[in-house]
């Protein structure tokens, strides 16, 4: 899968291949006793019914439910669905039962390989800084270095200061004790400007290639960019309720790439399309916008989720839900055919979707009024709230019985609390459209981003936040599975951040000596030149020194 998003055409040749591959046998309806079956189904068989199969009320009401909208009181039976069908069991791909650091669930998605391609360019960058003149001292960094480096990153995630110098600063209120006895500050910041995912030398050759079609403008992303992508997928499985939206990865970077969201927290920045669990807010997959493309046959919305959805990762029989951005009646029906559920706000002005028909909503309509439509297995419901919602769905029924409360009016102009119909496709939606915002929530927590003007830095920094909220959702599976208790996530980032520096808990360094064997001297030397003060035994004597000091001038002042 591209990372920036497909066309049309290439979503549509996608799945028509995966159609001919896995429906193009004829397909059997399912037996009256299978609702006994087991909730997942890991058979590789085609034998569960067609989602555009018709209901039993369309065949009598066809010519009524397309002619004008129907109430709460008249009847809808939800379309029959297709059985889920997962590619592999949902939750954790790991082993469960084998007791994994916080450190280890990370480095799942930064591995070794991963960061030594990082290295590696890195070092090459900072080779061609210097040659073009940079006057600052570089070492070529490695592995652990680089381990060391991300630590810090998520360090000041969990510690906030004004800037990156005060974590350096001696003999001050704003002083720190850990990153001082991790790295330098001079060093720190040289691995910061020189960080470079790419390699340079092709940077050089991509650049060439501006203005054709061979260009890539996530070129000196890709290969994070699509480790990372691998890793989310490969080591967790969501379960059936998916969320598609947009994340902003906030920015000014001047860059064709930088968009602006009035309705987003983070109003400037680079915006990701992401699919995530409803439930856990695991970030299952992610694209990222690039910029306007060549004009597709349904429209970016449309591109967006048939990118993100992929049924020969995911399997089928899965529900995804959308807000009004992507949803259209042409998306949920093709999604249908591929055998996924979805549910999602509408517009009106979408094509194919019911508008001026007779028996419609109006201003003056009570609250909790319920108006819908059936198209196949596509329902239209129209709610009144405090104002008009609009809903689609191929999984719901229009209206099975729910109410919710509202505080509203009587009669006699008090306030009350009224219980008030509500459909059954809006009452899924707000409980499962929220697994990108949850997932937002969690990053935000603890973000190690940095200010930065070089746009994949920026990206790179969120792509670090994406792999420490999924090892922590891994995290709570895994504890969950052993009935253990989990860690807290700022306990579960701390632990992260103190592994991947080297420093235990109490801030001191894990390889300092624990023995002070003296070394013995050449007989030929004299002593007073040869021997040195161990420098651990001195700090010792120097705070028992400092504690006896105590005892005597506080009961002194006591006195």
């Amino acid at each position: 899968m591209s990372s920036s998003g497909v066309t049309a055409e290439q979503a549509g040749k996608y799945f028509n291949e995966f159609e001919e591959e896995e429906y193009g046998a004829p397909v059997e309806e399912r037996d009256s006793d299978s609702d006994s079956e087991s909730e997942f189904d890991f058979d590789d068989s085609d034998d569960e019914v067609c989602p555009l199969s018709r209901s039993p009320l369309s065949e009598a009401a066809a010519e009524t439910r397309h002619g004008r909208w129907n109430t709460e009181k008249d009847a809808d039976t939800a379309p029959v669905l297709s059985r889920f069908q997962p590619k592999r069991t949902p939750g954790p791909q790991i082993d469960g039962l084998a007791p994994y650091s916080p450190k280890e669930l990370f480095l799942l998605f930064f591995s070794a390989d991963t960061v030594k391609t990082i290295c590696d360019n890195t070092n090459k960058f900072a080779a061609k800084n210097q040659a073009r003149g940079k006057k600052y001292k570089w070492v070529k960094i490695n592995t652990d270095e680089f381990y060391k480096f991300l630590g810090l990153l998520i360090y000041m995630s969990l510690v906030q200061l004004p800037s990156v110098q005060d974590y350096w600063k001696q003999n001050h209120f704003l002083s720190v004790l850990t990153p001082p006895k991790v790295m330098s500050r001079d060093r720190f910041r040289t691995i910061m400007w020189n960080i470079h995912l790419s390699n340079p030398e092709e940077d050089v050759k991509n650049d060439e290639k501006k203005g054709t079609p061979g260009y890539d403008k996530l070129f000196r992303l890709r290969p994070v960019f699509d480790e990372i992508l691998n890793a989310c997928q490969a080591y967790y499985h969501p379960k059936r309720e998916l969320a598609v939206d947009e994340r902003m990865v906030a920015t000014k970077a001047k860059t064709n790439m930088t968009q602006y969201m009035k309705n987003k927290p983070n109003k400037w920045g680079l915006k990701l399309f992401v699919l995530a669990e409803s439930v856990s807010g695991y970030t299952v997959s992610f694209c990222l916008y690039t910029g306007k493309t060549s004009p597709s046959e349904h429209g970016l919305s449309y591109d967006v989720v048939m990118s993100l959805i992929q049924p020969s990762y995911l399997g089928t029989g899965y529900h995804i839900y959308m807000d009004n951005f992507y949803t259209s009646p042409t998306l949920l029906m093709d999604l249908a055919r591929a055998k996924f559920g979805a549910c999602g706000t509408y517009r009106e002005s979408r094509k194919g979707c019911p508008k001026e028909r007779p028996n419609a909503l109006t201003k003056k309509s009570e609250r909790g009024s319920i108006r819908w439509i059936r198209e196949d297995p596509l329902v239209f419901v129209k709610w009144m709230d405090t104002r008009e919602v609009s809903v689609c769905s191929t999984i719901h029924p229009a209206f099975s019985g729910e109410t919710v409360q509202r505080r509203m009016k009587d009669e006699e102009k008090r306030w009350i609390v009224k219980e008030i119909p509500c459909p059954t496709p809006i009452m899924a939606y707000n409980k499962y459209m929220g697994g990108v915002d949850l997932s937002d929530q969690l990053i935000q927590y603890y973000s190690a981003q940095r200010k930065t003007y070089c746009w994949y830095k920026t990206v790179f920094m969120h792509l670090i936040d994406i792999a420490s909220t999924n090892a922590y959702i891994l995290h709570r599976d895994l504890s969950a599975t052993k009935r253990e208790q989990p860690m807290s996530h700022k306990d579960f980032i701390v632990v992260i951040a103190s592994q991947l520096c080297g420093v235990d808990m109490t801030g001191m360094p894990k390889n300092r000596a624990t023995d002070h064997t003296p070394v013995p001297i050449n007989a030929e030397q004299k002593a007073n030149k040869a021997r040195r003060q161990c420098r651990h035994c001195l700090q010792t004597l120097l705070n028992h020194k400092a504690e006896n000091v105590l005892k005597i001038i506080i009961p002194n002042k006591a006195r």
